[in-house]
């Protein structure tokens, strides 16, 4: 390695240190307004099951539970600053028009997040946690621990949210030139497989109905993703022609 190469390494790890550092510190900027906001958090997170009371087992169960929600709050109200964060990250390898690209798309990683933990509470929630809470319960009378049942559904609000960020990511790898519509539309199947991997990772349950719920979104997503990168494709290659043409 030259030592002109090592410099650039060493360079970029440097900015990698300060993007983490600042992100870090963003979050536990975040953390006492999140903490406070706790209550409210955990109030909304109750209402997908109306009557469900909650116990707890341990001494300290109930204060991690609240700073797991406060870090889960905090990292979401950080969002749009992380994500700007890795742009800075990255912005010096893209072209002008790339950065462009990027920037117009930037407001749609927060908005497509919202949709997808929208999505999750209202849709997804009721009917897993209702087939979790009904199984077997003319065996056993369930008692629910918090910090279990907020770990479950912080999970499934998270990473579907993150889900629904699949077309926008499809779209600008096309743009960037780095994803083909062609090669998406080939390895379809394969898309699918993982989608219903996905969904048996993401839901707690084995319930299959549950495990759809999520992977047909994903699923329909993907297809989205398909669709917008050939606009993509094809307005770049308008561009081109245009260009050629002047």
């Amino acid at each position: 390695m030259s030592s002109e190469a090592k410099y650039t390494f060493m360079g970029h790890l440097r900015e990698l240190r300060s993007c983490l550092l600042r992100s870090v510190i963003a979050i536990l900027i975040a953390l006492p307004i999140s903490f406070f906001l706790a209550d409210k958090v955990l109030n909304i997170l109750m209402q997908p099951v109306p009557g469900l009371e909650l116990v707890y087992t341990e001494v300290t169960e109930m204060l991690g539970t609240y700073i797991k929600v406060s870090l889960y709050s905090a990292l979401v109200l950080t969002l749009p600053f992380i994500v700007y964060q890795a742009v800075m990250f990255v912005r010096p390898a893209l072209t002008r028009k790339e950065k462009s690209y990027l920037y117009t798309m930037l407001p749609s990683v927060f908005l497509l997040f919202t949709v997808g933990a929208v999505f999750a509470y209202f849709v997804l929630l009721p009917p897993a946690l209702k087939f979790l809470l009904t199984f077997g319960s003319d065996i056993a009378t369930p008692m629910i621990r918090v910090e279990n049942y907020v770990s479950v559904l912080t999970k499934l609000i998270f990473w579907i949210g993150m889900c629904f960020e699949i077309p926008l990511v499809m779209f600008f790898l096309t743009k960037i030139g780095v994803l083909k519509p062609e090669w998406l539309s080939k390895y379809r199947r394969l898309a699918y497989i993982l989608a219903f991997v996905l969904g048996a990772i993401i839901t707690p349950t084995f319930d299959p109905l549950n495990q759809t719920l999520v992977a047909v979104p994903v699923i329909l997503l993907f297809e989205f993703g398909i669709l917008l990168s050939k606009l993509a494709r094809r307005k770049k290659t308008e561009i081109a022609l245009n260009d050629s043409d002047a």
